[in-house]
């Protein structure tokens, strides 16, 4: 398989270098020339298989032709420790819960697929470099990443984050682990941190100085294998017989999982629909309306993980539909909450079901309830388990929140970070220094 770029401006690469490489010399984004469509059988059948048999028969279709099928094989179960269910909150609307890996959140399969295939190009080129990882984060991609890649030789770790703008919880997962990973607490928001990564792949003395790659959903290698998740839900429904008018919701930032989602989709994944829940930051939303993309400063909103205001895979979106607004808006449709209706659907929802949701899963709650035709079943993902944001759940739902074990033993560590300015210039002299 081959891959381009969306700004059509850099040469064709392969699995090897899109994934080393991470962004493309154009700064566009990779984009695999074919998408392949999976067979009726796999679909007949989907409903009896386990969560790591639908994955592997996936990623044979995604990466099948770059790396030995056995190895694959071997990356996909290693990383797939855990299962997603699907949960009835209320009537006609499901919860797809992807916070039952190591950090209790959706990124985790990504992070750790991504880890395992590095590893697997470092050897096979059998080079001594060390490869050096760049992840901004607002608030997920950052524990996720760090605890998926802790311990592996040969890869070296820099975590740029927000100052004071992730939860406390979420913080601790990436600050407490030493070893290979490095936190770089950025004073600016999400938007710069991830400037200060596209800004560092893009500098030529830096890319002589270290060998870069980027962990955010950027890489493909870190987006693609989310789609798992909805061939496993689509399975999970269609046992249930449910999933004749599917509709999958997913609460979206930087768009790297609702574009994974649209990818199942083009491979034959059959959902009628989907819908992009995003809090106050509307980019995505206004050009739904419009047909005009107009990136903005970012604002900080209590499902801080959605907090970005240049979604990086629009582009892949904007790409895959051929800059289509008609497509997009025709099988993509939108939703925007503010904190106040957050806190409102996280209430509405306990009291009614009981079911926990944190910020951003109410986001795709909120959604479905909202957005649901007649004779329709809804799916949104569930993307963190409540306790990671345990401050905000709590005093919205006057509960409290049992941390999760793996969770606590994150917050008894001590914190190690690098503070850094949001200029450039102060970053590249820092790397330098490495």
């Amino acid at each position: 398989m081959k891959y381009y770029s969306t700004n059509g401006n850099a040469p064709v690469a392969d699995l090897h270098k899109a994934v080393v490489k991470g962004l493309a010399e154009d700064r566009g984004l990779y984009m695999p020339q074919q998408i392949k469509h999976l067979p009726k059988a796999f679909f007949d059948n989907i409903h009896d298989m386990e969560f790591q048999d639908i994955a592997y028969n996936v990623a044979s279709a995604f990466f099948g032709e770059d790396i030995d099928l056995d190895a694959l094989q071997d990356i996909v179960y290693d990383t797939l420790r855990f299962d997603c269910p699907v949960v009835e909150v209320s009537d006609s609307i499901y919860a797809l819960e992807l916070f039952h890996g190591p950090t209790l959140a959706f990124k985790d399969v990504g992070a750790r697929f991504m880890a395992r295939l590095l590893q697997y190009f470092i050897r096979m080129e059998g080079k001594s470099d060390l490869v050096n990882v760049l992840v901004a984060t607002s608030g997920d991609t950052g524990s996720a990443v760090a605890n998926g890649f802790l311990g592996v030789e040969g890869i070296h770790v820099y975590v740029l984050y927000p100052k004071g703008k992730v939860s406390p919880i979420q913080e601790c997962q990436f600050t407490t682990l030493g070893q290979n990973i490095t936190a770089v607490e950025v004073d600016g928001v999400f938007d710069d941190c991830q400037r200060l990564v596209k800004s560092a792949f893009m500098d030529d003395e830096l890319n002589k100085h270290m060998k870069l790659t980027s962990a955010n959903s950027i890489n493909v290698a870190r987006f693609l294998p989310q789609a798992f998740y909805y061939f496993n839900a689509y399975a999970r429904m269609k046992a249930l017989g449910k999933a004749g008018e599917l509709v999958v919701c997913v609460p979206s930032g930087n768009f790297g999982n609702i574009c994974a989602a649209l990818f199942g989709h083009e491979m034959g994944l059959p959902v009628k629909r989907f819908i992009a829940a995003n809090n106050a930051n509307d980019v995505f939303y206004n050009y739904l309306q419009t047909g005009q993309y107009e990136p903005k400063p970012s604002v900080q909103t209590l499902a801080n993980a959605m907090d970005v205001g240049d979604p990086s895979n629009f582009a892949r979106i904007y790409d895959l539909y051929k800059g289509s607004h008609e497509r997009i808006s025709s099988l993509i449709s939108g939703a925007t909450y503010t904190d106040d209706q957050i806190r409102q659907t996280m209430r509405q929802c306990y009291e009614a079901t009981g079911y926990v949701l944190d910020p951003h899963g109410a986001c795709g709650y909120q959604a479905l309830a909202d957005g649901l035709q007649e004779g329709e079943v809804g799916v949104f993902c569930e993307t963190a388990h409540p306790a990671k944001f345990k401050e905000k759940v709590d005093d919205i739902l006057g509960i409290d929140v049992e941390i999760p074990e793996r969770l606590a033993a994150f917050m008894r560590g001590e914190k190690q970070s690098v503070p850094m300015t949001k200029e450039f210039g102060d970053f590249k002299q820092y790397l330098l220094q490495q």
